[in-house]
Parts: structure tokens; sequence; C-alpha cells
């Protein structure tokens, strides 16, 4: 599944190399790993949270730059940019438990990306990574939450009119 996804969110994915924010995937989850190895390598600036009380986000540095934060997430342990660095992101990859045709996710409960995502461009397009089956109808959405622009399963990538 984990490639499949890859493969459509690649083809999808400008190839003009701009900068790329992904959240950084625990066992269990659609894994980034590839992801931003790959974003990497076709030459996007990859930028990966900084998981604490308030927003932030730093510049991906490599494997061997990251530690283990909150709830095992890794974390960069270079400097962080600021929530207002989201600015600069072109494309941005976000984690969901579930997420619903009109593009609302559901995550762990904290809000961190629905208060991230108040940062972003106008022009970023912001994918929900998910996989398939957790693709649904409809989840429970509150006044704080903010929809994605699109759906990256490994079935393929899905934009949808939220804005």
């Amino acid at each position: 599944m984990d490639a499949a996804r890859l493969r459509h969110f690649l083809d999808w994915l400008p190839e003009r190399p701009g900068v790329l924010a992904s959240y950084v995937s625990v066992a269990g989850e659609p894994s980034t790993t590839t992801l931003i190895d790959e974003a990497v390598s076709r030459g996007w600036e990859v930028r990966v949270p900084v998981i604490g009380r308030g927003v932030d986000w730093a510049r991906f540095e490599g494997w061997d730059a990251m530690r283990e934060g909150w709830r095992a997430i890794p974390t960069p342990i270079g400097p962080g940019l600021g929530a207002g660095s989201l600015r600069e992101v072109d494309v941005v990859v976000a984690s969901c438990l579930a997420v619903d045709r009109r593009g609302y996710r559901l995550g762990v409960g904290g809000g961190w990306y629905d208060r991230a995502l108040l940062h972003r461009s106008a022009d970023a397009a912001v994918l929900a990574w998910a996989r398939e089956a957790d693709v649904v109808d409809q989840v429970p959405v509150e006044a704080h939450d903010v929809p994605v622009d699109g759906i990256a399963t490994e079935c393929g990538v899905t934009m949808l009119v939220t804005r």
C-alpha cells in the first residue's frame, strides 16, 4: 500500500522542486519515510513538524538529525523555523486517522495540524496521507477543523473542492 500511495503522489507532485511539509510517520501509520527521502532526492526542501505545545517546523536534515519526541514521533534536533514558515510551503502532507470526502480529517485529538494549517499560503496544496479504507463519508467536524485539498491513498490522489 505504501509503495502504491507514494507512486501516485509522486506522479501528482510537480516536477519543479519546491518546499514540501510532511508529518513523520510512526509505526502503524501510512509511512512517510520513503516519501520524505524521495522528495529530498528530487530536490525538494522538506520541512517536518516540531511537535510541542506550539506549532513549529524545521528543515529535514536527514534521519540522523531526528530524535524521538512526544508520543515517540520523530522530531528534528535542529532549530525551528516558526509557525509562519508554512507560508513558504508548496505542498503539505497531513496525517489522519480518517478523512472524509469533504476533506475533513480525524486526527489524534490535539488539533496541531488545524492550528498549523492556518499559517499556510492560499496556494499551498494540502493532502491527507491515508489508506483507502480510512476514507469515509463523514467524520465529526468542530469549528476549528481545517479541511484538506486532496487525499493521497494507494488508489490515487483525489483533489477535492474545499475552498
